[in-house]
């Protein structure tokens, strides 16, 4: 795994969704005030941004279709389907808001 710096932490506003590119992949990123969690920026459902959802707790609720999804797990919880997207590890570093990535090696293995 690598870490792959994404912008300052003042650039995402508390409890709103932003959506970054890291290695050609939209990813959503939410400032939760006490953290920060991605996740692939597309619902399973239809594809709808979830950067531009409505955030409820550790929850987003997706714009198009209402499609809740765990911000922790990546699971669908609503409505009742086993799907998830997936999720990214973040972290802080002086500031700057860092998300991990898998390496090629990785993934291959």
């Amino acid at each position: 795994m690598r870490w792959i710096q994404v912008s300052k932490t003042d650039n995402f506003p508390l409890k709103e969704g932003r959506c970054v590119t890291i290695e050609g992949e939209d990813v959503a990123v939410f400032n939760l005030g006490d953290r920060f969690l991605a996740v692939d920026n597309a619902c399973p459902h239809r594809g709808g941004p979830l950067c531009d959802g409505i955030v409820s707790g550790d929850m987003v609720i997706c714009p198009l279709h209402n499609y809740k999804i765990s911000l922790e797990t990546g699971e669908v919880k609503k409505p009742d389907v086993p799907v998830r997207v997936q999720t990214y590890e973040t972290r802080v570093e002086n500031g700057v808001l860092m998300i991990a990535v898998e390496m090629e090696q990785e993934i291959a293995a």
